[in-house]
């Protein structure tokens, strides 16, 4: 807002931008405070840092078109389904790589379903862009998945070796 109009945010951006970067970074302190592993600990960074990016990013311009269109309201169901498989889980390795596949995969569908749905008729999502920005979170989301199976079997091989 110093530097250009284009930007216009009211009190309860502010309040909510601080609340989103506070809530990340304890989350993540909360969940990592017991775990000495490294491999867990890069894993839930990397599933909070993606759903920060998610939210701020569908909140600030929108991932398909602006952030008035409605089907951008989906993009919530993937954060509600990272949140609530963590919380089931109780933030155990084997059962964060559940959660975060199903994570891609509903990214993933949202995406199908907007461009077999045509959004990608209305401007400024092309097909490419709605491919692109979607795979980018599919991918992050897989690889934390990936992180988390990492941690869970470096996990039962140091149960098993005690």
């Amino acid at each position: 807002m110093q530097f250009t109009s284009e930007v216009m945010w009211t009190l309860s951006d502010f309040i909510f931008a601080g609340i989103l970067i506070l809530g990340t970074g304890y989350t993540y302190l909360f969940v990592t405070r017991k775990s000495g592993s490294s491999a867990y600990s890069a894993a839930i960074g990397l599933a909070l840092g993606t759903g920060f990016v998610l939210t701020w990013s569908n909140l600030a311009v929108g991932i398909i078109g602006s952030e008035d269109k409605p089907i951008n309201v989906w993009y919530f169901g993937v954060i509600a389904i990272g949140i609530i498989g963590s919380v089931i889980s109780r933030f155990k390795a084997e059962g964060m790589v559940i959660t975060l596949f199903v994570a891609a995969f509903t990214q993933a569908l949202i995406a199908a379903i907007a461009i077999f749905g045509g959004y990608y008729q209305s401007p400024p999502s092309s097909v490419l862009e709605i491919l692109g920005v979607n795979g980018f979170f599919v991918t992050l989301w897989i690889v934390s998945a990936l992180m988390f199976k990492y941690a869970a079997q470096k996990e039962a091989e140091d149960h098993q070796s005690e």
